[in-house]
């Protein structure tokens, strides 16, 4: 009985490795252009690819406050300034200005929920990816499942050893050697898919593809202020308050 449980963990391992690893290459291999030092992206494709939709959100935001057009409050609630006057602003600004509502206040949270699912933010994604520097959404979703089933795989290697210890007490092989210790290779399996994948694909989990890693790494550390916060979050900002705010480290 104990084989046939230990045959199901192997199946599983292997099936979720192998779809890790699959989907893993193919995000790899988005095809874009290498880009070396001194290539430049814009401040919006550049939040895109370091951070996607909320990172976008921030950058605009922040860009906003500092021209007077939103009051980004350390309570994380932002409130637009003359919301019908889009003078002077691009698409993904007007678009992060009409996410506040009718009223032109909304919480930060409802605002990036809000941002991420316009026209604007999605179409900045679309051209960034038939460009090669982000890696398409359906490449990043086959990685997070294949993620997701190594997670599976191991919690139902786990159970499969529990219940052969539950039916069989501690079973041993015709040789004598525990046979518990057979439930160690579908776990190795899993938990170094599991291991590779946080170290090589995390990228490709999120935004950027290799061309665009390239990009985001030929910025410079002494940034202006903005792009600073496009490509490296909230922490780079000087203001303790909004740096809490854009973190939801915020008092209610």
């Amino acid at each position: 009985m104990w084989i046939l449980l230990l045959l199901v963990a192997c199946a599983a391992a292997a099936s979720a490795g192998a779809r890790l690893c699959l989907a893993g290459v193919a995000a790899g291999g988005v095809p874009g252009e290498r880009r070396g030092p001194g290539a430049e992206v814009g401040l919006y494709e550049t939040a895109f690819l370091a951070g996607g939709p909320g990172r976008v959100t921030d950058t605009a935001l922040v860009a906003l406050a500092g021209r007077r057009r939103v009051l980004l409050a350390h309570t994380g609630w932002v409130t637009v300034v003359a919301p019908d006057d889009d003078d002077g602003l691009d698409e993904v600004e007007c678009a992060l200005m009409a996410a506040a509502g009718p009223d032109g206040q909304a919480s930060l949270a409802a605002i990036r929920a809000a941002h991420a699912a316009t026209d604007a933010v999605r179409a900045l994604g679309e051209r960034l990816a038939a460009a090669g520097l982000a890696v398409p959404v359906a490449a990043r979703e086959r990685v997070a499942a294949g993620v997701r089933q190594v997670r599976g795989a191991t919690a139902l290697t786990l159970a499969m050893a529990a219940a052969t210890l539950a039916l069989n007490g501690s079973p041993r092989t015709a040789g004598g050697t525990p046979a518990l210790l057979w439930y160690v290779l579908p776990l190795l399996l899993t938990c170094s898919c599991w291991a590779v994948a946080g170290v090589e694909f995390y990228p490709y989990t999120r935004w950027a593809s290799a061309a665009g890693q390239d990009a985001l790494r030929a910025i410079p550390r002494a940034a202006p202020p903005l792009l600073a916060l496009a490509a490296r979050g909230p922490r780079v900002l000087p203001d303790p308050g909004i740096r809490a705010a854009l973190r939801g480290r915020h008092r209610p």
